[in-house]
């Protein structure tokens, strides 16, 4: 039965060709066997041409659309799996000329949904690993810098302190220097509350902890905005609990490309969002700064490369548009996978109560 359905396509062909073939034998016998005399006339030669032509343009269309509608619904399935939609499938009926092709293609993306989710769960736990291997050396690295900077911080002030110990005496021997002094004195205090407020927010050990990705960014990228003189605009929206490792690679994601940002495009806002699709985590970030050509994406930033990579690790891609005067938009797609974030959502709260 299965090799008869397979022949259909083949059969049908032959079926819309027998059509055509019997209307045209069957109109050309009739006239000539009871319009012989009306031959004669050039006019009914040509109605009746013109209608067997539309008669054969009738079964034809019809069956190029009926075709071309199955063609169409195997695009639209190729298009969603293209985009990351990996659970499209194409529905088949009992009794379909283009059965085995719907079936072969259905067995591909089911394959190509169990690999990629495969993967991400790989790179899940790579990231993990990577996590716990490498947290407690950045947190002492990162320690250790914030108190020589913070060094480097407090010779400065030393300085304020030693300027404003001499201020009394200069006021005394030389009173119009003493303006130029309280000057110096204001813009290094400045220079130096500026300097420490930004080192400490780069240098603090930020990590996710027990908290979920949308708490850790309301409380960390409005402080970070200020700190570098950002107008921020957060939008995060998502209703279900996403993996650990998801989490956090979205969050090193951020804190990468706010660092290009601050860094390289001198922006005067920035918008965030996360939210979810039906298949798929997408986190934007966008930014109103000088933009660069896309012919220099690839060599423009380190940090858009890691950024790929970590999206990567995960089964996902980055797509980075930009273009100069415009700004930049950086947006990462994370495949998601239903039936998968319950589990995740358990084996997460039951590492909260351990911690607790």
């Amino acid at each position: 039965m299965y090799k008869l359905r397979m022949f259909n396509m083949k059969w049908q062909l032959l079926n819309y060709f027998l059509i055509s073939s019997l209307i045209t034998v069957s109109s050309i016998f009739i006239v000539l066997e009871y319009y012989t005399q009306e031959l004669a006339s050039w006019e009914f030669r040509m109605w009746f041409l013109i209608a067997i032509l539309a008669v054969c343009l009738t079964v034809g269309y019809v069956a190029t659309k009926r075709w071309q509608r199955k063609v169409d619904e195997l695009h639209v399935a190729m298009l969603e799996l293209s985009k990351g939609n990996f659970s499209s499938r194409v529905d088949i009926e009992p009794v379909e000329p283009f059965m085995y092709l719907y079936d072969a293609f259905n067995q591909m993306a089911e394959s190509v949904e169990e690999r990629v989710q495969l993967l991400q769960k790989l790179g899940e736990a790579e990231a993990m690993r990577d996590q716990e291997l490498t947290e407690s050396a950045v947190m002492e690295e990162r320690r250790r810098l914030a108190r020589d900077l913070h060094d480097t911080v407090s010779q400065e002030l030393f300085a304020i302190h030693m300027s404003a110990s001499s201020l009394p005496k200069i006021l005394e021997r030389n009173p119009d220097a003493a303006p130029t002094v309280m000057n110096q004195l204001i813009q290094m205090s400045h220079h130096a509350q500026k300097q420490m407020r930004g080192l400490i927010s780069q240098l603090r050990p930020i990590e996710l902890n027990d908290m979920s990705l949308q708490e850790a960014l309301e409380k960390w990228f409005p402080e970070y905005c200020r700190t570098h003189e950002l107008q921020g605009q957060l939008d995060v929206s998502l209703h279900d609990t996403i993996s650990e490792a998801i989490e956090h690679q979205f969050f090193l994601i951020v804190q990468e490309g706010l660092a290009n940002v601050v860094k390289h495009a001198s922006a005067k806002g920035v918008r965030l969002a996360i939210y979810e699709r039906e298949h798929q985590y997408v986190l934007q970030l966008q930014d109103d700064g000088q933009g660069f050509e896309r012919s220099d994406i690839p060599s423009a930033s380190h940090g858009l490369s890691t950024m790929r990579e970590r999206a990567q690790k995960l089964g996902g891609d980055v797509e980075i548009d930009s273009k100069l005067g415009a700004g930049t938009r950086v947006r990462v797609r994370i495949p998601r996978f239903t039936g998968t974030s319950g589990a995740d959502h358990g084996e997460k709260a039951g590492k909260k109560n351990e911690q607790h």
